[in-house]
């Protein structure tokens, strides 16, 4: 599966075959499933890589949208692509506090992100809760390192697949921990998704189906592609 690869030479997603667009905007859609659509305020994405899910979070809703990513290219693209008015991309380094710091937002969102972050991501999850207005809520979906996929790229084959050097998948017991230790008031980290990117098309529907069906069972789920993580200020 082709890779989309950012200005250090690092794996920063997938390239947008039909598959990987289909699970890009299924993970749009969780995001929005947890926000209140009943209303305007602001969303923060962090890594909005080539920008897609920060559109369609624009689209879908009345939130004013900034996507941030630290590499410039991929927020030039993503500039250009799309285009509303209720949409801007900037370029953020997150792990220089001082780049965010003063703004506040109702959510801050990230589809695999966190992970980058690893070697200081209880420092980060400090960052994002201050970045959060009072009942504001973080979401991101992230890799499960439990399943087999995510546990071959991330254990053995790294550098084929171009991963930076301190990026890990983690398990859900770890980043519930984080949290806490963080000072979020309330969090939920569930087991999702077992479409696998870059599979042909006509097998795009019987994985979700089968995705939706393996969720629900217990152990079973464990073995997930990703964890969906819900916190609160």
């Amino acid at each position: 599966m082709a890779s989309i690869i950012d200005d250090r030479g690092y794996n920063q997603g997938f390239k947008l075959v039909e598959s990987t667009v289909v699970r890009m905007r299924r993970r749009a859609q969780m995001f929005l499933d947890q926000m209140d659509l009943s209303r305007s305020g602001d969303v923060l994405e962090i890594g909005c890589g080539t920008g897609e899910i920060s559109n369609w979070i624009a689209e879908g809703s009345a939130y004013s949208v900034l996507g941030t990513d630290i590499c410039a290219p991929f927020i030039q693209s993503a500039a250009s692509r799309y285009v509303r008015g209720n949409l801007r991309y900037e370029v953020v380094d997150f792990n220089d506090p001082a780049q965010v710091k003063g703004r506040t937002f109702d959510y801050v969102v990230g589809n695999g992100i966190l992970h980058h972050l690893y070697p200081n991501l209880e420092s980060c999850l400090v960052t994002i809760r201050s970045l959060l207005r009072p009942g504001g809520k973080m979401l991101f979906m992230e890799p499960n390192i439990y399943n087999p996929y995510c546990a071959v790229i991330f254990n053995f084959t790294r550098s084929l697949a171009k991963l930076e050097p301190g990026e890990m998948a983690f398990s859900r017991r770890y980043i519930s921990r984080l949290i806490k230790r963080a000072g979020f008031a309330e969090q939920a980290v569930s087991y999702r998704d077992f479409l696998v990117p870059g599979i042909p098309s006509p097998l795009i529907r019987p994985s979700i189906a089968l995705s939706a069906y393996l969720e629900r069972i217990p152990i079973v789920n464990h073995l997930s592609q990703s964890l969906f993580i819900e916190a609160a200020k």
